[in-house]
């Protein structure tokens, strides 16, 4: 168990980086020799030194015979940094313990070759899901050249999101709240549509836990909000705010917001990948989670549910069908305090 336990370490090092090392990978790196942990390192973010090089370069000359764990495959190309697979052999590694494959095709099974040749004896596949789980949104981005696509669905224990006047009200407790907070600086977008704007004028930025500030999207297919005082348009954080409106629809826009075309929501993903961005994370409103759904764009589905009941109200999916009944390949639940959330991954990239 020992190997699978120096993984897992790799797995906590590396999500030290969420949020910061898009649309790279998340990776992770520990070194040990004769037994011990000699040295630690991580992908910290996007342009700095790989995991492998920052543990490394604290053991310069000292890693020779060691043992390397690193939880996605080195790379065995030069791009903003050097080669893993260079220092790895240069440092004259024995062996190479890996969790996954590296799906980029400049490096899909190249680097563990490169390794083996160069005498290392490497071994792949170690705690290898939850190394996948890990990387969802890298390894989504790389095999299709689309963001991964979140939805964020928080309903009344009678499966409402508001009254129905649409009146809004927090559904969810101040810690479910926080972990939403934790998820947009994961992300590198967050998305809402003109209805959530009006209702509840979210500002969509990180205030209960510290991370990267997401992109802000609002879907407005005729421009109708862009003039709006919106908190999101007033704050410091403007310039990180994207409305997305149809090919056609006339714009005045005094604040000069950042605008982009669309015929739909594949064409947005596709645009938003052209950016850089490969992560969104939808938190609302019915429509926008529904129009997702049917279209097959989703990735994962976060369900909170309160204790908090409405009694009647709008429902969390217009077609009434309830997104506890949408089929998955893998579920996750967790609790905060009266508040349950249940993760529902509808693909495993």
């Amino acid at each position: 168990m020992t190997k699978e336990l120096h993984i897992k370490r790799c797995i906590e090092l590396a999500s030290k980086a969420k949020g910061y090392t898009s649309p790279n990978p998340l990776v992770g790196c520990v070194v040990v020799k004769n037994g011990k942990v000699i040295a630690e390192g991580y992908h910290h973010k996007f342009g700095d030194k790989h995991a492998e090089i920052d543990a490394l370069d604290k053991i310069k000359g000292a890693a020779e015979g060691a043992e390397l764990y690193v939880n996605l495959e080195p790379c065995c190309f030069a791009g903003k940094t050097g080669p893993c697979t260079e220092r790895i052999i240069q440092e004259k590694i024995a062996k190479v313990f890996v969790g996954n494959f590296d799906p980029n095709e400049k490096v899909a099974g190249k680097g563990i070759e490169e390794l083996k040749q160069a005498g290392i004896d490497v071994e792949v596949g170690i705690l290898e899901e939850e190394c996948t789980l890990l990387n969802q949104f890298f390894f989504k981005f790389i095999k299709t050249g689309l963001p991964y696509v979140t939805i964020k669905l928080a309903q009344s224990s009678d499966h409402f999101v508001a009254y129905p006047d649409g009146t809004p009200t927090h559904i969810t407790n101040k810690e479910s709240r926080t972990f939403v907070h934790k998820m947009r600086s994961w992300y590198d977008a967050v998305l809402v549509g003109k209805g959530t704007l009006i209702s509840d004028n979210p500002a969509l930025t990180i205030r209960h836990v510290t991370g990267r500030q997401p992109f802000r999207l609002v879907l407005d297919s005729q421009a109708g909000m862009i003039t709006s005082s919106k908190k999101i348009l007033t704050d410091e954080y403007v310039n990180r705010t994207m409305w997305v409106v149809n090919r056609d629809a006339k714009i005045e826009n005094p604040k000069s917001i950042k605008v982009i075309r669309v015929s739909d929501l594949n064409d947005l993903l596709q645009k938003l990948a052209s950016k850089n961005i490969s992560s969104v994370y939808v938190e609302g409103g019915p429509k926008i989670w529904q129009s997702f759904i049917d279209q097959n764009l989703v990735d994962q589905i976060q369900l909170f549910t309160a204790s908090k009941k409405l009694n009647d109200g709008i429902p969390v999916l217009p077609n009434s069908k309830l997104p506890e009944n949408i089929k998955h390949k893998k579920a996750e639940a967790f609790n905060f305090g009266s508040d349950n959330l249940k993760i529902k991954y509808l693909q495993l990239w």
